[in-house]
C-alpha cells in the first residue's frame, strides 16, 4: 500500500441554524468579513484556514463541525483510509472550482474529511 500524505486540515465547516447570526458571530471571532456570502454557503479565510457555515447542515446532514484534511489525491486517499478500516460517507464529488470533497467515517463514527483542489 503507498501511503499519501496529507497537506493538514485547513478547512472546518461548521452546520447552523441561523445564518445570519452564526455570520456575524464569526465575523466577530475572525476579525474580517466572509470571501463567500450566500443564502446556501458563508465562508470566511483567516490566517490560512477556511471556515465555512453551512444552514441546516447542508445537502450532507452535518450535525456537528466537520475538519477537511487536504490531500493531493482524494482517491488515493479514501482507498487508503477504507483499506485502514474507515467507511466512506460521502463519495468524491466536484463541489466547483475543480475541488473534489468526500467524507468517511472512522470506526466510532467521527466523520473526516477529504478535499482536494485542482
Amino acid at each position: 500500500m503507498t501511503n499519501t500524505t496529507t497537506q493538514g486540515i485547513k478547512t472546518v465547516l461548521h452546520p447552523v441554524s441561523d445564518l445570519a447570526a452564526a455570520k456575524a458571530v464569526y465575523a466577530a471571532l475572525l476579525g474580517v468579513p466572509p470571501q463567500t456570502d450566500s443564502d446556501y454557503y458563508v465562508g470566511f479565510e483567516a490566517e490560512g484556514q477556511h471556515i465555512g457555515l453551512v444552514p441546516a447542515g447542508g445537502p450532507q446532514g452535518m450535525t456537528s463541525p466537520v475538519a477537511y484534511w487536504h490531500v493531493p489525491d482524494i482517491e488515493a486517499k479514501v482507498a487508503e483510509v477504507t483499506a485502514a478500516g474507515a467507511t466512506v460517507k460521502e463519495p468524491a464529488h466536484e463541489v466547483g472550482g475543480g475541488r473534489l470533497v468526500a467524507t468517511v467515517t472512522d470506526p466510532d463514527g467521527n466523520v473526516l474529511g477529504l478535499i482536494q483542489d485542482r
